[in-house]
């Protein structure tokens, strides 16, 4: 499958620590996807229908659950933010600042938490 162009795949535990300390200068997104659940396929759909309303300043990062659970309760755990699949966590200066799981995800409201 291919992704947006803007995506860029969370895939170690240096990147997301890398990813975590830029949160203090840019802000950061993270998508938490299941590429076998049909909501999460149709939220990222739409994520990517609507990418162009998510701040260009800002960095996207898609992570597969399937593949890394482990960053998954990583970020869980760092970022003090129940798992949920599929989930989007935003966070400035190594915090999140808002969460949202499932139907509830949309770049517009995304957007709202850049800074």
């Amino acid at each position: 499958m291919s992704y947006h162009p803007r995506w860029i795949a969370l895939e170690s535990s240096e990147q997301l620590a890398e990813s975590l300390r830029q949160s203090e200068s840019r802000t950061q997104v993270y998508f938490k996807h299941s590429t076998r659940c049909i909501i999460s396929k149709m939220v990222l759909k739409q994520l990517e229908e609507n990418m162009d309303h998510i701040p260009s300043s800002t960095d996207v990062y898609l992570l597969d659950l399937l593949v890394h659970r482990d960053l998954s309760n990583a970020i869980a755990a760092q970022l003090h933010v129940h798992h949920e699949s599929p989930q989007v966590i935003v966070v400035n200066n190594q915090q999140a600042v808002y969460h949202e799981s499932h139907h509830s995800i949309a770049a517009e409201e995304i957007a709202k938490h850049c800074a």
